[in-house]
């Protein structure tokens, strides 16, 4: 048993429950020739079945006794433990051209939005993404329109990949046990983007304008971008607010503001924190 202490200033919460270790192995399905990649391995509750089953694991931990932990456990021979701070991490650098990553982890909360976003930054390194979450957050993420809780991060997100929330975790799961209820969420990058590199910032800038505005009519939100008539233009009613598009109808709003002459650069990227 670790004699680590977990630190609150990295948000550490030590997943303990074996059900919930089992069910979460059992999802992610490891192949014996998976290139792994995991995030915030804390004691390696993950870290252990999932070297037992896939050819590499490369773990990513900030804590450096915990890291030395892990290296300690490596009976496999085939983890690579990387002291680093994974907002920091350059994953292009564990696959070789043509390799595809497959990615587990329990995310930090107080930094799981922007967290997600630089994973998806290299999106077309992973086969799929499996984390623990805050279920508030994973309940935004899967929320369809129309829903209180469908909002930016829900689109952002819904451009670029699938997404589908597997099964709640309870507090007691975990040492210290969170304040919150976790979720175990899967994401599967789309090959071919919603949006294209061009696009995007575009595409983010005008969602979070809308978003920001979300009581607001589209025609009000939006006046600064877009107005009524040219909204009306792309088949979207500039009388509706934000929580009532889907993901295409963003697009369609995204385009026709870039080629109207949208701004080409997005001073605020997606690894800032999104509501």
């Amino acid at each position: 048993m670790s004699s680590t202490r977990p630190r609150k200033r990295f948000g550490q919460h030590f997943l303990h429950d074996p059900n919930i270790i089992r069910k979460i192995i059992d999802s992610i399905q490891p192949r014996s020739h998976d290139l792994f990649v995991e995030v915030g391995p804390g004691r390696g509750a993950i870290t252990r079945p999932l070297a037992e089953a896939v050819k590499r694991l490369d773990v990513i931990e900030i804590d450096r006794d915990l890291a030395a932990e892990l290296e300690g456990q490596n009976s496999h021979g085939n983890v690579t433990v990387h002291l680093a701070d994974v907002m920091n991490f350059t994953f292009e650098a564990l696959a070789q051209p043509g390799e595809k990553l497959r990615l587990a982890g329990n995310l930090p909360y107080n930094i799981s939005s922007p967290l997600l976003f630089h994973l998806l930054d290299s999106s077309h390194l992973f086969e799929d993404i499996h984390v623990m979450l805050q279920k508030e957050v994973v309940d935004r993420i899967t929320a369809p329109p129309g829903n209180r809780t469908y909002g930016r991060l829900t689109v952002a997100l819904a451009a670029r990949c699938k997404a589908e929330k597997l099964f709640e975790i309870q507090p007691g799961s975990f040492f210290p046990p969170p304040r919150v209820k976790s979720s175990f969420l899967r994401l599967i990058p789309l090959q071919k983007p919603r949006i294209s590199a061009e696009l995007a910032p575009a595409f983010d800038q005008l969602v979070t304008q809308a978003f920001n505005m979300r009581r607001k009519q589209l025609s009000n939100a939006l006046r600064e971008l877009l107005d009524a008539d040219q909204i009306r233009s792309t088949g979207v009613d500039p009388n509706r607010r934000a929580e009532e598009l889907d993901v295409d109808a963003f697009i369609r709003l995204a385009e026709l503001w870039l080629q109207r002459g949208s701004p080409r650069g997005h001073e605020k990227g997606l690894s800032d924190e999104l509501e």
